[in-house]
């Protein structure tokens, strides 16, 4: 039977924090192109900005449908939040609670805000989702995907982490090829983001959470985000580590950008 919170659809946000120099105004500056920069590097169109002080923009890939979205917030620091997309909003947070969540609010307009047991800001909304877009296709032939939220989380929450967010997907757990710092949850057909879990090696480290990529060509994808801006941080076997302009960390990973799966050794 299907848990009243397992997602039909899943929407990462990317929340740019108050300019803490500008008296914690949002600052349009740094917010206008954090969004640029994620709009040239998807390729995908900045939709109109929505909200009371037009704080709400979508991504909107060319086919498929929206799953990257972009907020600015009045206080707080930037981050990566989620979007659970189900059937009945109140039902699958309090079945999330259950599991160890926090409820934080609950709008008229029917989502409902919680933190996960490690701290995880997530939301679940009713609105549909639809079909997951495909890779984009570069000039050099390479194909690329953000298709990964990784949940960055302190060592001593992350069993507990892990255990909750795969009861609360109903998604399958299962142990990385790569490093035993990870897991990952097995992405349902059509979804258009996997669950990447990592275990930080800090005790005081916060939990948080990045965006990662998949691409056929990562040499060629990381020169064209530096050129849009981004910096590199570290280069490791299968993915690299970048900065964009507003000091988001993300990575690039040689993961298929169609299955979302490393290629096989060579």
């Amino acid at each position: 039977m299907r848990a009243a919170s397992s997602p039909a659809w899943v929407t990462a946000f990317l929340d740019h924090g108050a300019d803490p120099e500008a008296g914690g105004d949002p600052g349009d500056a740094g917010w206008d192109g954090a969004v640029g920069f994620w709009a040239a590097v998807t390729g995908y169109a900045r939709s109109v900005p929505r909200g009371a002080t037009g704080q709400f923009a979508t991504l909107v890939p060319p086919d498929g449908a929206a799953f990257l979205k972009v907020q600015r917030l009045d206080a707080g620091a930037d981050r990566i939040h989620l979007d659970l997309h189900v059937a009945d909003p109140r039902a699958a947070a309090d079945h999330a609670v259950t599991l160890g969540a926090t409820e934080v609010a609950a709008d008229p307009d029917g989502y409902v805000v919680l933190r996960s047991p490690a701290g995880l800001v997530h939301c679940f909304v009713g609105h549909p989702g639809g079909s997951r877009p495909a890779p984009v296709v570069r000039d050099g032939g390479g194909t690329a995907l953000v298709d990964q939220v990784c949940i960055d989380v302190p060592p001593a929450s992350y069993d507990a982490e892990c255990s909750f967010w795969a009861e609360l997907t109903g998604w399958e757990r299962r142990s990385s090829l790569v490093s035993t710092v990870f897991s990952s949850l097995l992405r349902p057909d059509g979804q258009p983001l996997r669950f990447l879990l990592q275990r930080l090696d800090r005790a005081e480290d916060p939990v948080g959470a990045h965006l990662d990529w998949a691409t056929t060509d990562r040499a060629a994808e990381t020169a064209l985000h530096v050129a849009l801006g981004a910096t590199v941080e570290s280069v490791h076997p299968v993915w690299t580590v970048l900065v964009d302009p507003a000091g988001r960390r993300y990575c690039l990973t040689d993961r298929d950008p169609a299955t979302g799966l490393l290629p096989p050794p060579r």
